[in-house]
């Protein structure tokens, strides 16, 4: 009796593999994760720096100044000293702008993540397709940069975020004006590039390779 021929198996758990490996999204790559780990830390940082809101609110600190000279004078060492805390107060601001309007919050929220996912932290092997048609990193640029335009000057969403930032800039400035510095301990010596916005730094240098294999 003839020995039955042995038929040839495929082992689908390779393909799988390979393509979940090759289609890696954008949230797991190492760059994105250094950046969330990088921001995470320099908030943390930043945080911890931050002056008693105690000394913030001072009342028997603040008088008025006698000159826009002493005005400027005061602005400029208290932005020294209660900078983690302006930016605090300039954030929660603009954080309250964008949640009275929530159109605008989910416009920039989406204008983000198709930064983030489209371009900064995608995988350079993996190309943009929509619509069956594949999208050359130079045009997924383009695009991105003629929608960020689009968004930011064509709708209310700039003019909302030109008004919040003003507001907030307004009453960080008059706090600055008023509030009388001389009791305040100014370190000279920290570092320009240490606080809350570090992460910026790393950020970019977190995204550097991806970026620029696509330039």
């Amino acid at each position: 009796m003839a020995t039955p021929a042995t038929l040839p198996i495929s082992n689908p758990q390779t393909n799988t593999t390979t393509t979940t490996t090759q289609t890696q999204a954008p949230i797991a790559t190492p760059a994105f994760r250094a950046f969330l780990s990088r921001l995470s830390s320099s908030i943390r940082y930043g945080f911890s720096q931050r002056r008693h809101w105690s000394e913030l609110v001072d009342r028997t600190a603040m008088s008025r100044p006698d000159s826009l000279a002493e005005a400027y004078s005061r602005i400029r060492k208290n932005l020294s000293y209660f900078k983690v805390n302006y930016v605090t107060l300039l954030g929660l601001v603009l954080a309250f702008s964008l949640l009275s309007h929530p159109f605008s919050l989910l416009v920039l929220l989406c204008l983000l993540g198709a930064w983030i996912f489209l371009y900064l932290f995608r995988p350079s092997d993996q190309p943009v397709v929509l619509f069956g048609r594949t999208f050359s990193d130079r045009e997924t640029l383009g695009a991105l940069v003629v929608l960020t335009i689009v968004v930011v000057f064509l709708t209310s969403v700039g003019s909302l975020l030109i008004s919040a930032l003003m507001v907030g800039a307004a009453i960080v400035c008059a706090h600055g004006a008023f509030r009388v510095p001389e009791d305040l301990f100014l370190d000279e010596q920290e570092p320009i590039n240490s606080g809350f916005l570090s992460f910026l730094g790393g950020a970019a240098s977190a995204a550097a390779p991806s970026v620029a294999a696509r330039v």
